[in-house]
């Protein structure tokens, strides 16, 4: 594993080998993240032989990298999502932290969740009414919530820097590759077969259904699912042009000193703002400050690069801006043009689901889902979530320079913002 604040304390890893020899399965499954392992222990449970190649080891990519927030929801609020999509998307978007924590405690995965919610806190008064808004769609469903005046918010912060905001009761935190190494832990026993350093180099069509190829073994299946987001490659043409892998980039401190610790998040919360390039922060379960936000675009950077986060930290917690940083990480996200999750059938027996847009933790594990229901067989019309057709983008080699120039354009509208008010930028 690359090094981080994560893989230092994580749940010890069990070895997945090699898989090598010739093999047969009921679905192969390309990738060891929240999706794949999520669609391995729901195809297992359900009686299919599936089998798990990842290039690495379960966890490797932005799964165990990201913040461990488990967010409810997509970008879209409910309106808009129940407009184009209707109800049934809606809720199984927003249920995806319920499927979450369901699965920590089926499978009894040591992976420290807490659940006490997720706080979206508005820097200035025309976000805010963006919450408010959002908050009220949600609270019409029925939803565990409540909007926070600026006292009450300030209270569960910490922090007076925000203007007022919204907890969504449904959210919470873990330990991200914990959460991975659990989940390949519960496929396996259930009877899925999982395997490290075992990239795919190679799939093809065949009277049975699908060949894949790994340079040591070769697997028919019947079916096969494509479960790579940031780290998708060419292996389906066309597919990595669908998603900008960008870098969630993230510091954290030394553990804190109970009284510092107890000024931040005191009650457990987990929490990302509405700046554009959007700051999410929490404690972990060894009381260590883990600011997240947009960095450098590199798969390892070091502590000569977190001087934007550590301004952040600065800003907000400054009773810590002084404690030096013991981890700086960074792992790919996948962003679509649409910024929601794309769910594919590619060709008859081949699925794909990518694209979370930095919420990978509840939708990943909902999209492995998703997956399991069409590779076992489901009519895609009783899947609740939209199948789209794959659409590369036009002249994706420039999108992610685009990336890198809205990211600085953005960059200083925050700064003016923060320093002249928002009518400044």
């Amino acid at each position: 594993m690359p090094p981080s604040l994560w893989a230092a304390t994580a749940t010890t890893k069990k070895e997945y080998p090699r898989l090598q020899g010739v093999h047969l399965a009921d679905v192969v499954i390309v990738g060891g993240g929240f999706t794949g392992l999520s669609a391995a222990l729901h195809l297992a449970e359900a009686g299919t032989k599936a089998l798990v190649l990842e290039a690495h080891e379960p966890g490797w990519g932005a799964s165990g990298r990201n913040g461990g927030q488990v967010i409810p929801g997509l970008k879209y609020d409910p309106d808009e999502l129940e407009s184009h999509f209707g109800p049934e998307v809606v809720k199984t978007a927003g249920g995806g932290p319920d499927l979450v924590f369901s699965l920590i405690e089926k499978h009894a995965i040591d992976c420290h969740p807490v659940r006490k919610g997720w706080i979206q806190p508005a820097h200035d008064s025309k976000a805010l009414g963006t919450v408010l808004g959002r908050a009220a769609q949600w609270a019409k469903r029925g939803v565990d919530m409540e909007v926070l005046e600026k006292d009450r918010l300030d209270q569960l912060m910490g922090t007076g820097f925000y203007v007022g905001g919204w907890i969504d009761k449904r959210g919470g935190g873990i330990q991200p590759l914990s959460y991975a190494r659990g989940l390949a832990a519960a496929a396996a026993k259930a009877g899925a077969g999982i395997h490290g350093d075992s990239p795919v180099k190679a799939l093809s069509r065949a009277p049975a259904g699908w060949i894949v190829e790994t340079g040591d073994a070769t697997i028919t299946a019947q079916k096969v699912i494509l479960a790579t987001n940031g780290y998708t490659d060419h292996l389906w043409p066309g597919l990595a042009k669908t998603v900008v892998p960008i870098y969630s980039f993230q510091i954290a401190t030394r553990p804190l000193g109970d009284n510092v610790r107890r000024s931040i998040l005191p009650e457990g919360q987990v929490a990302s703002d509405t700046r554009r390039l959007l700051w999410y922060y929490r404690l972990d379960h060894q009381g260590r400050l883990v600011m997240g936000g947009r960095g450098p675009f590199k798969e390892t950077p070091g502590y000569d690069d977190a001087g934007s986060l550590k301004s952040a930290i600065s800003r907000l917690y400054p009773q810590v801006a002084e404690d030096p940083l013991e981890f700086v990480w960074a792992g790919k996200v996948a962003m679509t043009q649409d910024h929601l999750p794309h769910l594919h059938v590619l060709a008859d027996g081949l699925y794909a689901g990518l694209g979370f847009n930095g919420r990978g933790v509840a939708m990943g594990t909902v999209m492995g889902r998703m997956l399991a229901l069409l590779a076992g067989g489901a009519d895609p019309r009783d899947v609740p979530f939209p199948i789209t057709a794959m659409k590369p983008m036009a002249f994706h080699r420039l999108h992610r320079p685009a990336v890198m120039a809205i990211a600085e354009y953005y960059k200083i509208r925050d700064a003016l913002e923060a320093r002249f008010g928002s009518k400044a930028a």
